[in-house]
């Protein structure tokens, strides 16, 4: 029997270490390994989805290495929760670095409530915009069945993972760990691609524009730089902008800048 986990790590690197999102990554691919060792004639469980990257409040109260960010991810498993976090343990004291305040939380997502999920999805909203206490943290998770955990450090960690937890639940916060695949490189620096093309070969649900609009799957979009993508509508999707071409000055559907990516 397979459950769907939500899984969130913060505040487990330093200057110039594995950044917090490639360690949540790591870990994602651990548990679907080793889930995929434990049953070998299942069909259907263990699908991994995007790690997204979730903004948490900068404020000179909050210790952070550059951004304040949590990592979190969703992921069908028939492991149970012991056997999750003893990976997720393991590997975070491994791969954090010496300096770091790492903090974990687990959770099976159709265990909660309506209610907890409101309530978590406001710690999160909350914590985007002021300083929250680790006492804050412990609270709330006791309360809706968060397994919370800290391993370093202060343990200031916990804060963001809870708060990175309720924040992928509310599906609109959030962008897509990394970049977008799409085939650029030195030779090739952009690239034209139907939103049909980007559904089917990128990982992606869709494409929509910068003002919440979703774009048929026809429509034609210029990609070149950092493709990214953030987490909206419980979806993974394209962000991108108009802007005109140089020779007709016809409107063109180009990725989002770093600026528009922001708001995610």
């Amino acid at each position: 029997m397979t459950t769907t986990w939500l899984i969130c790590i913060d505040d487990t690197d330093d200057i110039g270490t594995k950044g917090t999102g490639e360690i949540a990554e790591e870990i994602m691919h651990l548990i679907e390994a080793k889930s995929a060792l434990s049953s070998v004639n299942k069909q259907g469980g263990n699908r991994a989805t995007w790690v997204t990257r979730h903004q948490l409040f900068v404020h000179p109260d909050i210790p952070y290495t550059s951004h304040n960010s949590a990592m979190c991810f969703e992921l069908e498993s028939d492991l149970t929760l012991d056997q999750i976090k003893q990976l997720c343990i393991v590997h975070l004291v491994a791969e954090s670095a010496a300096v770091a305040d790492p903090g974990l939380a687990i959770v099976d997502k159709h265990s909660l409530s309506a209610d907890d999920c409101q309530k978590l999805i406001c710690f999160g909203v909350d914590a985007k915009q002021r300083v929250k206490s680790q006492h804050d943290a412990y609270q709330l998770a006791k309360t809706v069945n968060v397994d919370l955990s800290e391993h370093g450090g202060s343990g200031q960690g916990v804060i963001g993972a809870l708060a990175g937890i309720g924040l992928r639940l509310s599906g609109n916060d959030g962008r897509l760990k990394g970049q977008v695949s799409v085939g650029l490189s030195a030779a090739v620096p952009s690239v034209l691609l139907s939103v049909e093309h980007i559904t089917e070969h990128c990982g992606l649900d869709g494409v929509m524009d910068v003002n919440g609009h979703m774009l048929e799957g026809h429509e034609q979009i210029l990609l070149s730089g950092k493709v990214k993508a953030v987490f909206h509508r419980h979806l993974f999707l394209l962000l991108v902008h108009q802007v005109p071409e140089p020779q007709t000055g016809a409107l063109q559907w180009c990725n989002a800048l770093r600026q528009q990516l922001k708001k995610y």
